[in-house]
């Protein structure tokens, strides 16, 4: 295993108002402190558990913008985030090479500034391997893993899945696992059964109070088997037709 950028993610709860957003998020009540120890951990849950709001201020909290981005892109078309990052408190081991923050729901407006920004060293573009509004979300998206994710870097990943087509979410866990076995660290949240299936790689549930669990073990994988085994059967089910 590699050494990692952060080992411990430590939630500060004073002056937290329980009875409100983000505070009042079900994973939070038990949550005081996480340990990372390997170079991919994922974050798994159900809709509105809080898997993209820790994601989140983790990355806020680590100087990212809360859009995405690298460390050196700050920009806001929407302010709106949570403050749960003020009371994280992170423990680093090391620089990393880069750090970004990767998130499906605002990757366009990431895309935007590289393609509409120039540098000292010339079109921002450039460095992402071209104009990625010339290309579909789920290929401007691989692009730049392609292109900006270098090897001893630490990225923080908000459902990459979004944006990708199965084969191209296979294409993706390639490349994370090539970055994590040359010095990289992955924070993910996702619910994708392919990306959650990486062997080497570490999952939290957040519908267990962040405890650590096996990948058969999830919902996701059980709900998928049984679909995919018999989806007629299922569709009866579903469609109370059985």
């Amino acid at each position: 295993m590699n050494d990692l950028f952060i080992n411990r993610i430590r939630y500060d709860k004073v002056n937290t108002d329980t009875s409100k957003y983000p505070f009042n998020i079900k994973c939070l009540r038990h949550f005081d402190e996480l340990i990372l120890d390997n170079s991919v951990t994922m974050f798994y849950g159900e809709n509105g558990v809080g898997k993209s709001t820790l994601v989140e201020a983790v990355a806020i909290a680590l100087g990212l913008n809360p859009e995405g981005g690298s460390n050196n892109m700050q920009f806001s078309n929407y302010d709106d985030y949570s403050e749960l990052y003020k009371h994280l408190k992170i423990s680093k081991m090391g620089t990393p090479r880069t750090k970004f923050f990767l998130r499906a729901e605002s990757f366009f407006n990431v895309a935007s500034i590289v393609d509409t920004n120039v540098g000292p060293s010339g079109k921002l573009s450039d460095q992402y391997g071209g104009d990625l509004h010339k290309c579909s979300h789920g290929e401007s998206f691989l692009k730049l893993v392609e292109n900006r994710f270098w090897d001893k870097g630490l990225y923080i990943l908000d459902e990459p899945e979004a944006a990708l087509s199965p084969q191209r979410q296979m294409t993706l866990l390639c490349h994370i696992h090539d970055l994590a076995k040359n010095g990289s660290q992955f924070i993910i949240a996702t619910h994708s059964p392919i990306l959650l299936s990486y062997k080497y790689g570490k999952i939290i549930d957040m519908n267990s109070d962040m405890k650590e669990i096996k990948y058969e073990d999830t919902d996701v994988y059980t709900i998928y088997k049984d679909f995919l085994n018999n989806p007629y059967k299922m569709q009866d089910i579903l469609f109370d037709e059985s």
